[in-house]
């Protein structure tokens, strides 16, 4: 049994595919950019504020969910840089309280709308 998970608080999906899946306890999130969802505007003036626009992004659907960081046990992170590392690993920390959840993070040719970074999660309550 699986559930969607829809919600205006994040920007909708630019495919064939949900913000989330429900499966029992576990959601599955898509990966996040970082689309406005006010606006639909990129928010891609410094890699500081796009990683705030995902995370904020992901929060809304965890919120969703009735979930939160705390119930992150799997992220996914794409980026088309690796030198920005280091500056998307201290954003993403920040929305973290304790133990961090396991994560990869990769860096690819291209990303969706020329983005520079995409997360995704998977939460269990």
């Amino acid at each position: 049994m699986k559930s969607i998970i829809e919600t205006s608080q994040a920007p909708a999906p630019i495919g064939p595919y949900s913000q989330a899946v429900l499966s029992g306890n576990t959601l599955y999130t898509s990966g996040q950019i970082a689309i406005n969802p006010k606006s639909g505007d990129l928010i891609m003036n410094t890699i500081e504020e796009e990683t705030h626009q995902v995370m904020t992004n992901v929060k809304a659907v965890l919120a969703k969910a009735g979930m939160n960081f705390d119930h992150v046990i799997k992220t996914s992170i794409f980026i088309s840089d690796m030198d920005n590392f280091g500056r998307i690993n201290e954003i993403y920390g920040q929305y973290f309280t304790a133990n961090f959840p396991a994560r990869e993070t990769v860096e690819v040719a291209r990303l969706p709308k020329d983005v520079n970074v995409e997360i995704s999660m998977i939460a269990v309550k």
